[in-house]
């Protein structure tokens, strides 16, 4: 059976609204679309690391009680567990402060085996951090040479613009290994300042991987493969939190391509008509979060099948 590997950064997420804290909930970008996945019954497991404190068990019984696997996590006893407070503006816009404090030695955990069409997901600066890199990027390797289905989040965001130059070669490290990358209009502002999208497809992304989606909040959702190209409008809502909709985003796409039982080679010259379900199925997960304080797709214990997954099933027949 396929299963859908995530790795990334866990933190618990405090979450303000006009200043005043409103809840506090385990987050970090793969782990939200993992917890989703998880809630629609796939297979899921994660990899990561976490404090060997208070935090880091709250987050570990909240891992199990949504049928994420912590097999994988690194549970350190040297620091403590990272928390990020998160802002949210008038516009539902979270700005973030962060926490951390690491061991020297990190992920010192076993990796999972990866068997062909197996989906990775992994992204943000946690894909590109020095300090972990080298075990991280033996792994994908392992990954893309098993065939499995590689989706990079760039995820990259301002705070980080002055080690852009650094870490550049690790970023096209992951381009090739990947079989499709995500981003937003605003990590290619920082990652590639002053080129326009389509510049950056053509010179940047293409020569390593063929399918690139980039959203663009409110704006269409835009997405290339190597002969082609298609603008996706995107659901009206009235937000009331964006936290974790480019994570949902990444969920949903991966929850239709397991429904769809779309594989590797399948990606290679995907049709439009796949391609639509999938990009439908994204923006639903994305639209979903987007209208609640949670970080993933809401969950129903009474509900034999959550609604929107009954949507997207019918949709993808």
């Amino acid at each position: 059976m396929r299963k859908i590997i995530g790795i990334g950064e866990t933190i618990l997420d405090l979450i303000f609204q006009d200043n005043q804290p409103q809840r506090a909930v385990p987050g970090g970008s793969t782990f939200n679309a993992m917890i989703s996945l998880a809630r629609c019954g796939l297979p899921a497991l994660f990899v990561s690391e976490l404090g060997n404190d208070h935090v880091g068990a709250i987050i570990r019984d909240f891992m199990c009680a949504n049928g994420l696997s912590a097999d994988y996590v690194d549970f350190y006893d040297e620091g403590k567990s990272p928390i990020a407070l998160a802002f949210l503006d008038t516009n539902s816009q979270a700005t973030y402060s962060f926490y951390r404090q690491f061991p020297d030695t990190r992920l010192s955990v076993a990796f999972p085996p990866v068997k062909a069409d197996d989906v990775i997901l992994f992204g943000s600066y946690f894909a590109v951090n020095q300090e972990i890199r080298s075990k991280i990027h033996r792994w994908l390797d392992e990954a893309h040479s098993a065939e499995a289905v590689i989706y990079y989040d760039i995820n990259f965001r301002a705070a980080h613009a002055d080690e852009r130059a650094e870490l550049m070669p690790a970023f096209e490290e992951n381009f090739e290994c990947a079989t499709v990358v995500r981003c937003s209009d605003e990590d290619l502002a920082v990652l590639y300042p002053n080129q326009s999208i389509d510049e950056i497809y053509r010179t940047h992304i293409a020569p390593r991987c063929k399918n690139l989606i980039v959203t663009q909040g409110a704006k269409e959702t835009r997405l290339f493969t190597l002969n082609w190209e298609k603008s996706y409008p995107v659901q009206s809502i009235k937000p009331i939190s964006t936290i974790g909709a480019g994570d949902n985003f990444n969920a949903g796409f991966i929850y239709a391509l397991m429904q769809q039982g779309i594989t590797k080679s399948d990606l290679e010259n995907l049709p439009e008509q796949k391609w639509n379900k999938l990009l439908e199925s994204a923006h639903k997960f994305a639209a979903e979060v987007c209208q609640s304080m949670e970080n993933y797709i809401f969950r129903n214990n009474l509900l034999p099948l959550h609604p929107l997954l009954k949507y997207i099933r019918v949709m993808g027949d």
